[in-house]
């Protein structure tokens, strides 16, 4: 009687002294990091587009402190909310989200040849519609973990869902941010039980129609062929990628120092936002951006080891989904401004000037903050019970994963 009392009390202890550390530290310190550096990036890069809006030179990193702030008091609420809590919302979520993209395109602002934003530029609806369909679809796949073997129940639901939304940001034209959703619609998939050949049929069909519909739009058949030629040859690549080689020439190794770039003031197009990772390896050279690399890899990491400690499938496909998302945007914005990827206009999460992409990104990471904090509750025993595993490649260091479950379902 005695012992049992003494372990009761053990795992109380045990339980409290987690309860005050309830978050994954390590992906919270990264998350930080990249702020701070991303902040000093901005504030390196912006002088100019200040002055050519006749602000002062610290105009455009004073509103990326204010969107910093707001979109940490939005990460901090949201890690304090019951994810499942978001359950009673998702139809409204959907809802509304296809509603302010039907918006955008009646009413939205031209810019840089695209129909994508609102309020003076201040709002890019694609953003939260990344967002926003990584929830519902976690919500949704989770709730059908047992029919998605069935084409009229899980794929086919799957691909009008993926398809529309990703349709509307398509006509926009936004392709990256289409293209984003579609990735994670088939991740998702795939994590929650999907089988190969079912996803191997959505991605020749959305690849057989995306093909077709980029040769339609003006947007998509001028950046293949820029791509192209600058595969081909550098200096035949678009003025945008000719200039973000250039910066990243100069920086060589270790770069030229903070704030010595040149190339941001000549010319390089959008230095603040979309180019800033030339900015950064123009200024801390080749080390500078693989260091920025390997926090996105180490984001990505953690994301995943909090999937694998969530509690339910429901936390693992929040978790691993929103942590993807951010890994891919950073991703496809590095392989932009390498040349290694068609040029697409997305920014470079936690690091671009930028309001949108920062409280939707800031707001994932809430999200994932919260999984975690609901995971790290549970004692190891309870953790191996109803603990969801993940891992990508069918394989963990304990056993091999299901080929119908990739998570483990809580009983």
């Amino acid at each position: 009687m005695g012992e049992r009392t003494l372990e009761t009390t053990a795992d109380m202890r045990r339980k409290s002294m987690v309860s005050r550390i309830s978050i994954d530290l390590p992906f919270l310190l990264v998350v930080v990091c990249l702020l701070v550096f991303g902040l000093m990036m901005v504030y390196s890069a912006s002088w100019d587009a200040s002055i050519l809006i006749n602000q002062p030179t610290s105009y455009v990193f004073s509103r990326q402190v204010m969107w910093v702030a707001i979109a940490g008091a939005v990460a901090f609420i949201l890690s304090q909310v019951d994810y499942h809590k978001y359950g009673r919302y998702i139809v409204l979520l959907m809802v509304g989200m296809i509603a302010i993209l039907l918006f955008v395109l009646v009413r939205g602002e031209t810019l840089f040849g695209s129909t994508r934003t609102l309020f003076n530029g201040s709002l890019q609806p694609s953003e939260l519609a990344k967002l926003g369909t990584i929830i519902y679809l976690s919500f949704w796949l989770s709730n059908r973990k047992d029919d998605l073997k069935k084409v009229t129940n899980g794929l086919l639901p799957l691909a009008l869902i993926v398809g529309f939304i990703g349709g509307l940001i398509f006509v926009q034209p936004d392709l990256s941010a289409a293209a984003t959703i579609l990735i994670l619609g088939i991740l998702l998939f795939f994590l929650a039980g999907g089988e190969w050949k079912q996803l191997f049929f959505v991605l020749l069909i959305f690849a057989i129609f995306g093909f077709a519909l980029l040769q339609l739009t003006s947007t998509g058949k001028v950046r293949i062929a820029q791509y192209l030629n600058g595969l081909q040859n550098p200096t035949l690549g678009s003025y945008h990628i000719r200039r973000t080689f250039e910066a990243i020439i100069k920086g060589r190794l270790f770069g030229v120092g903070i704030g010595e770039s040149t190339t941001k003031f000549t010319g390089l197009p959008l230095a603040h936002s979309d180019s800033i990772f030339a900015v950064i390896v123009e200024e801390t050279g080749l080390i500078g951006g693989l260091l920025v690399i390997l926090g996105y890899v180490l984001l990505l990491w953690r994301g995943i080891k909090i999937a694998q400690n969530a509690p339910d499938q429901l936390g693992s496909l929040l978790a691993v989904g929103l942590t993807a998302w951010i890994a891919l945007e950073a991703l496809m914005n590095i392989a932009v401004i390498c040349g290694l990827f068609p040029f697409t206009g997305n920014a470079l999460p936690l690091l671009s000037a930028g309001g949108s992409s920062m409280v939707t990104t800031m707001a994932a990471i809430g999200i994932v903050m919260n999984v975690s904090k609901q995971g790290n509750l549970l004692i190891p025993e309870e953790r191996s019970m109803t603990g969801a595993t993940v891992n990508l490649r069918r394989r963990d260091w304990r056993g091999r994963v299901s080929r119908t479950n990739r998570f483990k379902d809580a009983e």
